[in-house]
């Protein structure tokens, strides 16, 4: 009762009307020409229907920190059914809280209708949980509002394509200049609606080269316990982002420095304080970062695969422990580290697939003898795992030549493949005589 209260008198404090700063382009120097075509049509189309129309959020925030977009969305007073009724090639989607999808040939643009209060109307309260969540957030406001209604003053950024113009309500363009993430509103409510928005701070603030303001910061690890309160298939949505910022990195940095590090993938502290663990895990999100700023896929199994390895090493050294076999000790910890993860982030199950492949193919790389490395280089999964097993050799857990040897091996040719292959310590295997099978009913030879 007394979170619905706050929440209440929250919101009318943070709802009174706001006027926005209109910013020209000699200032914020975004023309019309940075914008995507898409966007640029999806605006004109609404606007010349009697709509507004602006481009929203992070794109206008990268556009004024001088990165290209990755996408750009659009958001307008025009309700969902209204977008669609103007354009031929669009689809609503969403249960909740309704969008659209506008198709533009390949491209596509996502428009949505602008938000309000999160207040349930007819009792006037608003819709959260006892934790302070919000549950609901599907109700129509008009643009102030929907300003307000966003977590970060620079995420409630306003490009309006026709005049030119950045509508800022919260001061988000002054805080870009100054380097500085800060929350719209009271930063420990709006962790407590929603708690991803700690996550997200750490990402904004990683990726856009910020620091985050003081009274953002203070709640945070006090408030931290509140992401266990968080659907696990979302917390997986919102690290997936994190990891694929292409400054991954920096944001692992953050997350311990905020103290929201622990539980998001469990024991990741443990290995982040252990030095050898700490080169393989920062050596595997560099590469990703810098992948990512290249424009080269990435595979989230692979990311996973690598952020969780250590844990499979020490659990599978404590059931070797315990008498078991090698191997069936490796799959056995494999399970268990694959249930812990799935449990906390909901990680699908056509990564945890790749993510075992990787892990159970480790072992086999020591296996230079005979016509294992042969069969090991025909396996669908090899070029990921011969990646896995160079960061293992960069951060010191294995020993540099191996790696050395199956770069040579994987290019030699067939004579000096043969030549490459390393006595099993075994010794060379003895030739087995063939023993001439007795026709039925011959009668045994004579001694």
């Amino acid at each position: 009762m007394i979170t619905r209260m706050l929440g209440r008198v929250f919101w009318g404090r943070m709802f009174k009307s706001a006027k926005p700063r209109i910013i020209a382009v000699s200032e914020h120097g975004i023309t019309r020409d940075r914008i995507g075509s898409c966007a640029l049509r999806t605006c004109d189309a609404l606007q010349e229907a009697g709509y507004s129309a602006f481009v929203v959020g992070g794109a206008v925030r990268d556009l004024i920190l001088g990165r290209d977009p990755k996408d750009f969305d659009v958001a307008t007073n025009a309700t969902p059914e209204e977008v669609r009724g103007i354009f031929r090639r669009s689809r609503v989607i969403g249960r909740r809280f309704k969008i659209v999808h506008v198709l533009c040939g390949r491209d596509m643009v996502e428009v949505s209708t602008f938000r309000g209060p999160a207040v349930d109307a007819s009792a006037g309260t608003s819709v959260e949980d006892e934790h302070g969540r919000l549950l609901r957030d599907n109700v129509w406001g008009d643009q102030a509002q929907d300003a307000t209604r966003r977590d970060f003053t620079i995420n409630a950024l306003f490009y309006d394509p026709a005049r030119e113009q950045v509508w800022d309500y919260h001061g988000g363009v002054a805080d870009l200049k100054r380097k500085r993430l800060r929350m719209i509103g009271e930063p420990a409510q709006r962790y407590r609606e929603d708690p991803v928005r700690m996550l997200r701070a750490v990402r904004f603030a990683a990726s856009c080269g910020l620091e985050i303001d003081a009274a953002t910061r203070k709640p945070i690890k006090a408030q931290a316990t509140l992401l266990a309160n968080v659907p696990a298939a979302r917390l997986f949505d919102e690290m997936l982002k994190l990891l694929l910022s292409g400054h991954a990195a920096e944001c692992v940095k953050r997350l311990r420095k905020e103290g929201l590090h622990h539980g998001m993938l469990p024991l990741l502290d443990v290995i982040l304080e252990q030095p050898l663990g700490e080169r393989f895990v920062m050596l595997a999100l560099k590469n990703t970062d810098a992948r990512v700023l290249a424009g080269k896929p990435i595979s989230p199994a692979f990311l996973f695969a690598a952020l969780t390895w250590h844990e499979v090493l020490a659990a599978w050294k404590k059931i070797e422990a315990r008498g078991v076999p090698p191997v069936p000790a490796l799959y056995e910890a494999m399970d268990q580290i694959i249930t812990t993860q799935t449990e906390q982030l909901a990680i699908p199950r056509r990564f945890t697939s790749d993510m075992k492949d990787l892990w159970a193919l480790q072992p086999r790389f020591e296996q230079r003898a005979g016509q294992r490395p042969f069969r090991l280089l025909e396996h669908p999964r090899f070029r990921a795992a011969y990646d896995f097993l160079l960061l293992r050799c960069e951060s010191g857990e294995l020993d540099m030549a191996i790696g050395d040897w199956w770069t040579r091996f994987q290019d030699a040719d067939s004579e000096t493949r043969e030549s490459m292959l390393v006595t099993d310590h075994a010794g060379p295997a003895k030739k087995r005589r063939k023993r001439r099978r007795r026709k039925s009913g011959a009668a045994p030879a004579a001694d």
